[in-house]
Order: C-alpha cells, then structure tokens, then sequence
C-alpha cells in the first residue's frame, strides 16, 4: 500500500470510516447529562444541578481530581440492573457509529458497590449490553475491572472476592482513579492474585504520575498494557523499552487537554510516541465528560498534528487490533480488514 499517496484533505473522512478498536474507555465515563437527568428522575434521586445545561457547564477541569469529583457523583444516579444496561447500550451504539468493531471497556465497581448497589446489579447490566451488542451490532466487546487506587488494597480484595462467581464476564483487572500519592506499589499483592487467576491486567500510569509510575506497573504489577502513559519519554530507557516489547500505550488525547496534562492538542506527543517506535493508540476515556468519543479524538488530533498522515491513522488503528486481548485469529482477521480498508483508499496510487 502506498499510504503516502492518500491526500491530507481525504484523511478526516479515512479516520472516521476505518475499523479501529478502543481499549481505554471508562463506561461511567460515557454517562451523558442527559441520560443522567433521565436516571435520576427515575430513581428518585436530586441532582446539585438544576439543569442538563448546568451540569454541562460544571465540565471545567483543572486536573484529574477536580474531573474524578464530579464523574462520581454524576455514577450515583446508577442504581438498577436496567441502569448499567443502558449506559453500556448507549456507548456501543455510538461506538459502532465510529466503526470501533471491539472495545474492552473500564468498569469501576467500587463506586457503586459504596453506594450498596450489589456486584451482581452492576455487571449483569453490563454484560447484557455486552451480549446484545455482540448480537445486534456486531460488536465485540469484553468488560475490564478495575480497582480505585485511592481506596486500599484490602478494599481492591474485597472487591476481586465480589467478582469471582462472575468470572466468565470479565477478561481482565485495570487500576484507575488518581495517581498522585498512589503509586503501582500499593497494589502488588492483588494484582499478583488476578496473574494468578489468569485475569489480563492494564494499569492507569504516567498521566499525571511520573515515568517510575510506568515502570513500577511493569514490574511490580506485571501491566500487560498501559493506560495513558504519556510522561514515558522523560525516560529514555523506558521508552526504549516500551518500543522493544511492544507495550502498548492507550493514549486519550482529548482527555489529556481537559485535564490539563498538555496545554493543548497541538504540543500532545503522540506523533512522538509513534516516531520512537512505540505501539500507541487513540482512545476517548471518558468521553462524556471530555468532548467526544473516539472518532472526535482521532479527528481533533489529526487536525492538531499535520504530522500525523495516512501512515500514522494506520499504524494506530492496527496499534489498536494488536494490542486487543484476544485470541491471534480473530486479531488477524481484523487488520486483514483493515489492510483491504487502506488499500481501497489508496486504489490504484
């Protein structure tokens, strides 16, 4: 394929019509104000805002704490099996409206569960829009757990307890929340168990934490995969070895600016990522919250970034199937897929 030949005006359309998967979105993260106003009518529940457009306007991070605030107390309107359904119902319609055919989606428990809402409430509603969308949509999708850094490790226990009559619903274990004064460290122990239960791990790391944090997620958490991961090249060394064993960044560029991590989309350093030979992704986090879901984020950043061209939107749409937890032939015939996408773009260039 000639990807040099695809024109810079053809790539906005080319970046939204690909296939690409997305391996960094929060589900509570997808709760748009609307459908929040809509729960909390009916479940009885009163909001601090008066307004749809009042909520929207709280939408003003300084950094990820300002941003985790308000995310959790929009997650209390989620109170019934039929609640978790329809958030996650309502992100897979717009993912397969951006043409993500697999998505391994962030589920926080613990935020609910303090609320006493049951485990079981929580992830059969999940998994019902799961299998629904598999079967409606043709959507792939798996759930990933993940564990509040600021709670304890005692409590990431007590919640792996929780979730283990359910295994057969979720692939994996994921770490999140804010990283300030929570270092990987905290949970080597239970992330120790889910290896030992064969549970895939990912782990949130050098977004606002340092380069070390990345490090320590390898190594004492043994991540298979990092959530963000941007802070890496203040460590030559790591990236180095970030790019050798193929260890994959989920980037969220979009998320990034609003929580303060660059100044704006124009100095992020994805092309840089990607330049240093480092399998990096585009992802939208929590898209309700921070100005769209993936096809915005691919969109906002190409227009960003005129050095990221046709070659680059591939190598970070195949970034994303390669990095997918899941079995190498189903991998393979996804970015058969997407060779055969590029090369009809290219036609006969």
């Amino acid at each position: 394929m000639n990807l040099e030949s695809i024109p810079r005006q053809e790539l906005a359309d080319i970046v939204r019509r690909m296939p690409k998967a997305e391996l960094h979105i929060h589900i509570e993260g997808s709760l748009e104000p609307e459908l929040i106003f809509a729960m909390a009518r009916k479940n009885g529940i009163e909001l601090a805002y008066p307004s749809i457009e009042a909520l929207r306007a709280a939408y003003a991070f300084t950094d990820l704490q300002s941003f985790l605030d308000i995310y959790y107390a929009g997650a209390g309107v989620l109170q019934t099996e039929e609640d978790f359904f329809d958030m996650a119902w309502s992100y897979l319609n717009r993912a397969k409206a951006d043409n993500v055919i697999h998505s391994e989606i962030f589920f926080d428990p613990q935020t609910h569960t303090a609320r006493g809402v049951p485990f079981a409430t929580v992830i059969n509603g999940l998994d019902r829009a799961v299998q629904r969308g598999r079967e409606e949509l043709g959507i792939s999708a798996s759930l990933i757990l993940c564990f509040l850094r600021h709670l304890s490790e005692a409590d990431a226990f007590a919640t792996l307890e929780q979730a283990l009559p359910f295994r057969d619903k979720f692939i994996g274990v994921g770490l999140d929340s804010g990283e300030r004064g929570n270092p990987p460290e905290k949970f080597a122990t239970v992330f120790a168990r889910c290896r030992e239960l064969g549970l895939r791990r990912v782990a949130h790391a050098g977004e606002e934490g340092p380069a070390s944090y990345i490090s320590d997620a390898l190594d004492l958490l043994q991540a298979e995969r990092i959530d963000h991961g941007v802070r890496c090249l203040e460590d030559p060394q790591l990236v180095c070895r970030l790019a050798a064993e193929r260890i994959a960044l989920t980037v969220c560029p979009l998320s990034n600016v609003k929580l303060a991590v660059f100044p704006d989309l124009g100095r992020h350093n994805l092309a840089r990522l990607l330049a240093a030979g480092i399998v990096a992704t585009i992802n939208s986090d929590d898209p309700a919250y921070f100005g769209g879901y993936l096809n915005e984020n691919f969109a906002a950043t190409f227009e960003a970034l005129p050095e990221l061209g046709a070659r680059e939107a591939y190598q970070l749409a195949r970034n994303s199937f390669e990095a997918s937890f899941v079995p190498d032939q189903i991998r393979q015939g996804w970015i058969a897929g997407l060779d055969a996408f590029f090369a009809g773009c290219c036609g006969g260039r």
